[in-house]
């Protein structure tokens, strides 16, 4: 089995791991800033992600990409992330049993239109656009939100609106290459700056994963009319 494993196979397995991390780091009580070090780790994941397509493109994938991709992606990009948003929300929501429960089904229903996106996009795979939310971007969205503490009140009707987003049928364009080497450096950014300096580098890189959220498809629907 190891010999059907090629070179972005591998940047897929430790885009999981990363994932994986993410959630040990915050049940360490003794690690100074590990909500921190768990968002960097899913972040870093994300873009490991990004570089495992890149890698498969140039130098060829295996039989195993499709669906390591899709495995490691799940964790990094989906479990991840609601473990996350549930340890922050934990103590905030003062042991009341309704609000665990409201919390804990947003996280079902991001975690069931996760699953849905994750495992049919291969098949729905386009050229030009993606169809559906990007994981990658639904990802970002929720994580920055949960990051600055958003009011309870706000973060569950994001978590059930930004998963049925990502499965939804509405077409979203592809970055190309500049918009994706931004993204990346603003991920970078949130990575070295945390939320120091006013948090500049998380806010900025929410505001352009939120207007590519928005304008989007917008954008798309102006370009079919002018055609």
């Amino acid at each position: 089995m190891i010999n059907l494993v090629s070179f972005a196979d591998l940047l897929s397995i430790f885009n999981a791991l990363f994932g994986f991390l993410a959630m040990l780091v915050l049940f360490i009580d003794s690690l100074e800033m590990r909500i921190h070090i768990s968002i960097s780790l899913i972040l870093l994941g994300l873009l490991i992600d990004g570089l495992d397509g890149i890698i498969a493109r140039k130098f060829g994938s295996s039989s195993l990409g499709e669906y390591l991709e899709s495995m490691a992606d799940m964790t990094t990009l989906s479990i991840a992330p609601a473990v996350f948003v549930f340890y922050i929300y934990f103590d905030v929501i003062d042991a009341n049993i309704y609000h665990y429960i409201y919390l804990l089904l947003a996280l079902a229903l991001f975690l069931g239109f996760a699953i849905i996106r994750l495992a049919s996009f291969h098949i729905m795979k386009k050229d030009k656009i993606f169809v559906g939310l990007p994981a990658s971007a639904s990802t970002i969205i929720l994580l920055i939100l949960a990051y600055f503490e958003v009011d309870f009140i706000f973060i569950l009707p994001a978590v059930i609106i930004i998963g049925a987003f990502m499965a939804s049928n509405i077409h979203f364009p592809k970055p190309d290459l500049k918009i994706n080497a931004f993204a990346a450096f603003f991920i970078l950014l949130t990575i070295a700056f945390n939320k120091n300096y006013y948090g500049f580098a998380p806010i900025l890189l929410f505001t352009g994963i939120l207007i590519y959220a928005i304008g989007g498809p917008i954008s798309l629907k102006l370009s079919k009319k002018r055609q």
